[in-house]
């Protein structure tokens, strides 16, 4: 795993990420989008990982599903497609590119790859979880099965692939 001092040397190696006026001005129809919540000198620190994102995400062919909840310099200036796990596991089904990069958590990114066998997914953060997805297991699915005997389950789109996969219904 790598730390986040590496990660940034790795970074600096091949983008400028240095905050910019000047780029985040050339980039003022992005910030147009979350100027209401991002003020200008934040702009000024996040442009440059919005242009190298966006640069990196063209040059790969790559698609970026983001939560609702994600911060305003991903949700208004990298995202293709924003929504909650719902709309984001249906719009995962008519994304035509190659890379589905999910910014939000491994349910969702777990959800995009069933749904897109064939596709690359990655997902930002690693350590992103949900307490929701979290509060159900495929054993515990068990255990209830073996209690009541005959019983359907059924789960939501907010559980794990694990749990999904112990399901009757999803």
């Amino acid at each position: 795993m790598l730390d986040v001092t590496t990660i940034r040397a790795e970074l600096a190696a091949h983008y400028d990420l240095t905050p910019s006026i000047e780029l985040a001005r050339d980039m003022a129809d992005i910030h147009a989008r979350m100027d209401r919540v991002m003020p200008f000198p934040d702009w000024a620190i996040a442009a440059p990982y919005v242009a190298a994102i966006n640069r990196l995400k063209a040059e790969r062919g790559a698609v970026v599903l983001a939560h609702n909840y994600m911060t305003p310099d991903i949700y208004h200036g990298i995202a293709d497609v924003v929504g909650d796990s719902l709309q984001l596991a249906v719009e995962a089904t008519r994304v035509d590119a190659d890379i589905i990069v999910q910014c939000g958590v491994h349910f969702m990114a777990e959800t995009s790859k069933i749904l897109n066998p064939a596709k690359t997914v990655l997902m930002p953060d690693m350590k992103a979880g949900c307490s929701l997805a979290e509060s159900i297991t495929a054993e515990g699915i068990a255990r209830m099965r073996a209690e009541y005997p005959g019983a359907s389950v059924v789960s939501y789109v907010n559980t794990t692939a694990a749990v999904k996969a112990a399901s009757d219904i999803c």
